[in-house]
C-alpha cells in the first residue's frame, strides 16, 4: 500500500492516519460498523469509551483474521462517537492499535446516538487483504 501526506495537508500530530492511501491489488473487505458487543451481544465497557473502543478494534481484528487480514490492511476508517470529551480515549486506542506508518484515511463523525444508548463509539473500516494472505472464511 502507498500511504501519503501531501505537504499541503494538515499535520498528523502523532495520530495514525494518512491523507491518502492507494490500495494494492487484493481483496477489498467492507466491514459492518463494529460496536462494543461481544459474541453474545453484551456491551463491553458500559460507560467507558476507551474499553468500548478496544472492543470495537478487537471485533474488527477478529473479522480480518478470519480471511488472513490484519489491522494494517485497513485503508479507510470511519469512527462515530457521541461525546467530544471521549475523543482522547478514542485517539489513544487508535494509536495503540494502528501503527503510524499503517494509518488509514479517516473520518470522525459526532453522532446523536448509536443503535443502543449504552454504546459510545462505533467504527466502520474498509480493508484490502493482499492476495498472498487472503483466504476464504472457514465458517
Amino acid at each position: 500500500m502507498i500511504r501519503y501526506n501531501p505537504p499541503t495537508g494538515w499535520p498528523q500530530l502523532g495520530r495514525p492516519f494518512h491523507h491518502g492511501v492507494i490500495a494494492p491489488k487484493g481483496h477489498v473487505l467492507h466491514i459492518t460498523g463494529q460496536v462494543a458487543w461481544d459474541k453474545d451481544a453484551n456491551v463491553i465497557g458500559k460507560g467507558d469509551c476507551e474499553a468500548q473502543a478496544q472492543q470495537c478494534f478487537d471485533n474488527v481484528e477478529n473479522i480480518l483474521k478470519a480471511v488472513g487480514g490484519q489491522l494494517e490492511d485497513i485503508v479507510s476508517l470511519t469512527v462515530f462517537y457521541l461525546d467530544p470529551t471521549d475523543m482522547p480515549a478514542i485517539q489513544k486506542v487508535r494509536a495503540e492499535r494502528l501503527r503510524m506508518e499503517h494509518g488509514p484515511v479517516s473520518i470522525l463523525i459526532q453522532a446523536a446516538g448509536l443503535i443502543t444508548s449504552d454504546l459510545l463509539v462505533e467504527i466502520a473500516p474498509i480493508a484490502v487483504i493482499p492476495d498472498d494472505r487472503f483466504h476464504e472464511p472457514k465458517y
